[in-house]
Order: C-alpha cells, then sequence, then structure tokens
C-alpha cells in the first residue's frame, strides 16, 4: 500500500493541512475513497492524558447517535480501547479482526453500532513520540466487508502523519483580548445534565470551535460541545478531576477542568466545570511539542525559562556544558529564536494583541 500515488497524495495533503479542521475533512474525503467506510469519528486529544478536546468531526451519525457513540465510549467499551491503541504496538485495530468476528463481545457494537447498522469499526490513535494528538473511528454498515489486515496497514501509514501535524498547530499566535473577564463556571447534576453556568462561561463557549454538541436545558441558544461533556461526565463517573485544553476559533488557549462536589456526608453528585484562560506554563509544552522539542531540550527550555545559567542547568541534568551549549543551539534553530529571552517570551509568554493605543486629543488653546 506504502507509495501507491493515492497515498502519496494522502500523505501529502496531510503535511499541507492549514487547520484541524481542514485536516480531518480531506483525510476524511480522501481516505474514503481508497478504503471505503460509512460513517466516521476524528477526534484531537490532549496529548497529556488522551482526552476528547477540540476539533471534532462526526460523519453520518445522526438521531442521536453522537451522543451515545460518545457514552459507550466513556463509560461501557471494552475492546479495542483508545488508552490501550496508545499504547500498543499498532494503534490500529478492527472490532471483527480482534473479536474473531464475534463483535457482540463490544458493549459499543450492542449498544450503538447494531441498532444503528453498523457491522464493524476500525478505530486508531494518532501518535508521535509516545504521545497521542488525536483518534479516528470508521464504521462499516452491514453487508460490507469487514475491515482487514490492508485496511489497518493503511490506516496504520496515517498515524504519525496525522499526530506530527496536530501537534505542529500547537504554534502560538497572537491573539485578541477574550470577551471573559472571569473563570466560567458550569454545575452538571448527578445525571450530567447542565444545571446552571455563568455569565463568563458564556463568552468562553462562545469562542469554542464548531463541532458536534447537545443542546442546553436552560431555554437559551447555547449547545454544549461534546469535549465539555465529556470532561465533566468523565469527572463524575470516575469521581477524579478530568482536565482538558482547548484552543479557541481565536486561536487562544483555554483550560477546562472538571471535579465532583461532595456534600457534608461525602457523597457525591454535582459536577462542577471551570474554563479559564490557560496561564503560559500549562501550554508550554504544548508549544514545546509543536516545535518538536525532545524531552531533553524540553528539560533544558524549563530550566533557562527559571532563570538558570548554563552551568546550573548542566549541573542539575548531569552533562556537561558543552551539551548544554549544543541543546540550545538545536533549541534555538528549532523555536527561530537567537536568544534565551527571546526563547521564554515565544514558550512561556501570552502571545495577545496589544491593547489599542489612546486616542491624542489635540486641544486648541484660544489663540490657534
Amino acid at each position: 500500500m506504502t507509495g501507491t500515488p493515492a497515498l502519496d497524495a494522502l500523505l501529502a495533503s496531510i503535511t499541507a493541512a492549514p487547520d484541524a479542521h481542514a485536516l480531518f475533512a480531506d483525510t476524511s474525503a480522501r481516505l474514503r475513497r481508497i478504503t471505503p467506510f460509512d460513517a466516521a469519528v476524528w477526534v484531537a486529544t490532549d496529548p497529556v492524558n488522551g482526552l476528547t478536546t477540540a476539533p471534532v468531526r462526526v460523519e453520518n451519525l445522526h438521531e442521536g447517535g453522537c451522543g451515545t457513540y460518545w457514552e459507550s465510549e466513556l463509560f461501557a467499551e471494552h475492546v479495542n480501547l483508545f488508552r490501550d491503541l496508545a499504547v500498543a504496538k499498532v494503534p490500529v485495530a478492527g472490532l471483527r479482526e480482534v473479536t474473531g468476528d464475534r463483535p457482540t463481545l463490544s458493549p459499543l457494537y450492542r449498544g450503538f453500532m447494531r441498532p444503528r447498522g453498523f457491522d464493524d469499526e476500525l478505530r486508531a490513535v494518532f501518535r508521535a513520540d509516545g504521545q497521542p494528538w488525536g483518534q479516528l473511528s470508521l464504521f462499516r454498515e452491514r453487508g460490507r466487508p469487514p475491515f482487514r489486515a490492508a485496511d489497518i496497514t493503511l490506516v496504520q501509514a496515517l498515524c504519525t502523519p496525522m499526530a506530527q501535524r496536530l501537534r505542529a498547530f500547537g504554534l502560538p499566535a497572537v491573539t485578541p483580548p477574550s470577551a471573559a473577564t472571569a473563570p466560567g463556571l458550569l454545575l452538571f447534576g448527578a445525571g450530567g445534565e447542565l444545571l446552571s453556568l455563568n455569565d463568563e462561561a458564556r463568552d468562553l463557549l462562545a469562542e469554542m470551535p464548531p463541532g458536534p454538541a447537545a443542546p442546553t436545558p436552560l431555554g437559551i441558544d447555547l449547545p454544549l460541545p461534546v469535549w465539555i461533556l465529556n470532561t465533566a461526565g468523565r469527572a463524575r463517573l470516575t469521581g477524579a478531576a478530568s482536565r482538558i485544553r482547548v484552543r479557541t476559533t481565536a486561536g487562544r488557549w483555554l483550560v477546562c477542568h472538571a471535579t465532583c462536589l461532595r456534600d457534608a456526608e461525602g457523597r457525591t453528585g454535582t459536577t462542577a466545570l471551570v474554563i479559564e484562560p490557560a496561564k503560559p506554563a500549562e501550554v508550554a509544552e504544548l508549544i514545546a511539542a509543536a516545535y518538536e522539542l525532545t524531552p531533553r531540550e524540553l528539560e533544558v527550555t524549563e530550566l533557562v525559562a527559571r532563570g538558570l545559567p548554563t552551568a546550573d542547568i548542566a549541573a542539575r541534568l548531569f552533562l556537561s556544558p558543552h551539551t548544554v551549549r549544543d541543546h540550545l543551539k538545536s533549541i534555538f534553530d528549532k523555536a527561530g529564536v537567537t536568544s534565551r529571552g527571546e526563547l521564554v517570551a515565544k514558550l512561556f509568554t501570552e502571545h495577545r494583541e496589544p491593547l489599542a493605543a489612546p486616542t491624542t486629543v489635540r486641544v486648541l488653546d484660544a489663540a490657534s
């Protein structure tokens, strides 16, 4: 399969994609022509924990199917888990291939696929340097042949290039100030329903990129993106804090973190989700990854940001000063800077448009 004109064109389009939305749309259209499928879910993930973030592209899932898919994946699925594929030697698997043509072993098949006429799923994790940057589900309807080895090999060829392109979109951008003046807060009930939210949450939700969403029950035209619902749902059902980073339509990074609230008896019920602008340090690793810094180069960069001189960095990392200088040269080249100050500014400083300069008013005196 490698080296065919169709695959070569597909890989070239991945490298040239201008943004993640275009990446998913174009890759899906081209891939469908090589290995047909009837529905798909393309997802960007937070590389730290593999949780769903923006953007998300859903194709051919109608009549509530999207919501059922997310619920099954989060809380029931035990075949081909994305977290298992993220660390597998081959990060691609077909449901029928893995189960020996016994798909009913999968709760996702029983509760989601079979009722909608889907007979097989191929899923993949887009990973680079051990980090998951995205994931994919492809579905085939009943009557089509199942996904087999050739399909797995084809999609596997896309996994690293897709991850590298998604990673590249983390480069910093100059963004205008946000309309929100404080953190946004959303409260969810025991069943996952939205109970209330503040005005700042509305402002920040309005900055979210387009994607699959669910309507709110509060009588407002404000759908909740699937990555918000997933983050809150994971915290609600696992009892553990859940956190993702999302890039807005303006290029600004937001942090969404959810946690369960407990009453006086220690019982959980309400889940609180906070959305706020990400601090520079919270996205520095994403920006560093976009510049393709190695783990060691990132360690050196973090110590540079703390103001340590070369000798102290060498001592901390058990390296020679010469090796540290070599790392710094590589870091400067990758980030396109020429000094430590420029490097820190690029990775650890918020990139916002300057406020408009005050208007100069010329006062004419009586003699004019």
